[in-house]
């Protein structure tokens, strides 16, 4: 099949890559100039495991191509992806300025039918906008469909190479096909192809999101209430795992969500609610337990120290999960502004994030490609992310190199028993060192 993939950003592209490694003919599409000249030399500029050999390998192949040109584009496509960002507005609101504006400006180019599927995660009601904006402007026969994303970052091409389902919302018997047509190469070795309506499809997305991230938030109030009360957070979490019914699935305690997708779509979903009489009052507890949870970590260090004033810091890990070099709503960075505006000194490490955080914070921090020589005389270690190279330190060496023992572990990596028989202060999400309850 000839496609189109309308933005070349971390869902466009590896769409458009996997859809191309599959034996379609694919033209990623983005405005920014930059971008594509890079992407036409291979340089993928994102962080995503196995992305650049697949971008590479397809390039090599004629099957994946890149350009600024919305004309040559579009009316040599049959089927096109709108892949552009929806940044969450001031209010929570999804931004469809550039939903918007793709869809005007690919619709004075639509030369035959087309089906025009909407990927980016979009509000109830914007597949039909998207209609509506085209049908205004183009006399031509063509579909509009919802095919969310399901991709986590980290393991984006094997999710999408191999999905748990994928959701596909159409009006018509003529865009089923084709999209069934589509993705026949991904779902040979079992069905997992859910066809829907339309704004069913758009919400799929955002409920899923939304109750991933209620679990993260549940299982933190539970680390905290465990604090209180003197329980082990790790006793609990196994003993909830081994019901089937719950399942061991997003009930590690620790920061809390973070990324491109979780905030913005649970804030996005509050929005949806509010926009059409729904309270979303569980979303709302959501949210706000994961934005305390940052706070609560805040509390015991500064709990700890008293002033932070001119105290030393390390700061292990700072994307906001493993494995992507994506800093957005990361809770490393609320930790680093609250220690900062404490009168805190840091220096950092993150295996590949290091950039995009120190864009941030310019000259406030202090980064290193070497996660111990950071230790050197700082107060304490704080661990915002659960990097595979930080699970099993060398703790006699962290010991020599630090001016204190003591670590704050947002991630729960280390047994609190070991931590203290070597003689090391250690606090983590759930559980309190003796007499330090506050």
């Amino acid at each position: 099949m000839n496609i189109c993939i309308i933005g070349s950003g971390y869902v466009g592209l590896v769409t458009g890559s996997c859809l191309a490694d599959s034996g379609n003919n694919v033209i990623c599409l983005d405005i920014d100039q930059s971008k594509i000249a890079d992407l036409k030399e291979g340089k993928v500029g994102i962080y995503e495991p196995g992305l650049s050999s697949v971008v590479e390998r397809n390039i090599m192949s004629n099957r994946l191509q890149f350009t600024t040109d919305y004309k040559s584009a579009i009316e040599s496509s049959e089927i096109i992806f709108l892949a552009v960002s929806t940044p969450p507005n001031n209010d929570g609101s999804a931004n469809l300025e550039y939903i918007k504006s793709a869809s005007t400006e690919l619709s004075k180019y639509i030369n035959s039918y087309k089906l025009i599927v909407t990927k980016s995660t979009v509000p109830v009601g914007t597949t039909h906008l998207v209609k509506d904006l085209i049908s205004g402007n183009t006399d031509q026969e063509f579909d509009v469909a919802s095919n969310p994303e399901f991709l986590k970052e980290g393991s984006a091409l094997n999710d999408f190479m191999y999905p748990d389902r994928i959701v596909v919302g159409v009006e018509s018997a003529k865009a089923e096909k084709k999209l069934k047509e589509l993705y026949e190469p991904f779902i040979r070795k079992e069905f997992r192809l859910v066809v829907v309506d339309i704004k069913s499809s758009e919400l799929s997305k955002y409920a899923s999101n939304a109750m991933l991230a209620t679990r993260i938030s549940f299982i933190n109030e539970i680390a905290n209430l465990c604090e209180k009360v003197g329980a082990d957070i790790e006793s609990v979490r196994k003993i909830m795992s081994e019901d089937k019914r719950i399942g061991r699935h997003f009930i590690f305690p620790g920061l809390g969500y973070g990324g491109s997708c979780f905030p913005k779509d649970v804030k996005s979903l509050i929005d949806i609610g509010k926009q059409n009489s729904a309270k979303m009052e569980l979303c709302s507890a959501v949210d706000n337990v994961n934005a305390n949870q940052r706070i609560n970590f805040f509390k015991k260090i500064e709990h700890y120290f008293g002033d932070l004033k001119n105290k030393k810091f390390a700061l292990w890990g700072l994307s906001f999960k493993p494995n992507t070099d994506d800093i957005r709503e990361a809770p490393s960075i609320d930790i680093a502004r609250f220690l900062l505006g404490a009168g805190a000194k840091l220096v950092a490490h993150d295996p590949v994030a290091a950039k995009n955080f120190s864009n941030l914070f310019s000259d406030s921090i202090t980064f290193s490609n070497d996660n111990y020589i950071i230790l050197q005389d700082c107060d304490a270690l704080i661990i915002n992310t659960e990097w595979s190279e930080y699970k099993q330190p060398d703790f006699s060496r962290i010991k020599n190199l630090m001016k204190s023992p003591v670590i704050f572990d947002g991630r729960n990596l280390y047994n609190k028993q070991k931590m203290k028989d070597i003689g090391f202060y250690y606090s983590n999400i759930g559980f309190q060192p003796e007499n330090e309850q506050f």
